[in-house]
């Protein structure tokens, strides 16, 4: 089985934050930055080139493929605002009706910029969604 693409890196979280271009985007990143932070209570960790990852957990699933992976946190990419909540959106349907303008996608929540969500609710999110993936596997910080 192939190993997961998207591994820890040693590269600086507060390096990658200060080289977002747009101002907005880097603002708002350093925003999800202190809100995953006090979320979580854990320090970020570079995951691949551009995710900035709370957390880890490992996995293993009935067709024998594991391995590692962040339990959750984001990448502010040029289009949007990416937030990885694992294991998905499952029962999250009330929360996402009152969050705002937003897309989604298996793991993914993608928001255009923070001034078109309610940050509380986004805060319930990332909570639920670590809730669900500690209900499943192990949550440790990184």
């Amino acid at each position: 089985m192939k190993p997961n693409k998207t591994k820890p890196t040693e590269q600086g979280v507060q390096a990658f934050l200060d080289s977002v271009d747009h101002p907005t985007r880097r603002a708002d990143a350093l925003a999800l930055d202190d809100l995953f932070r006090r979320v979580t209570g854990w320090q970020p960790r570079m995951w691949g080139p551009t995710i900035i990852g709370y957390g880890e957990y490992h996995y293993r699933y009935d067709s024998g493929r594991e391995g590692d992976f962040l339990a959750t946190g984001f990448s502010p990419r040029k289009a949007n605002l990416s937030l990885y909540i694992m294991p998905g959106y499952a029962d999250m349907g009330a929360m996402l009706e009152r969050l705002g303008k937003h897309k989604i996608g298996k793991s993914c929540l993608y928001i255009n910029k923070l001034a078109d969500v309610d940050l509380a609710v986004v805060e319930e999110i990332i909570r639920k969604g670590l809730d669900d993936l500690a209900a499943r596997w192990p949550v440790r910080a990184t």
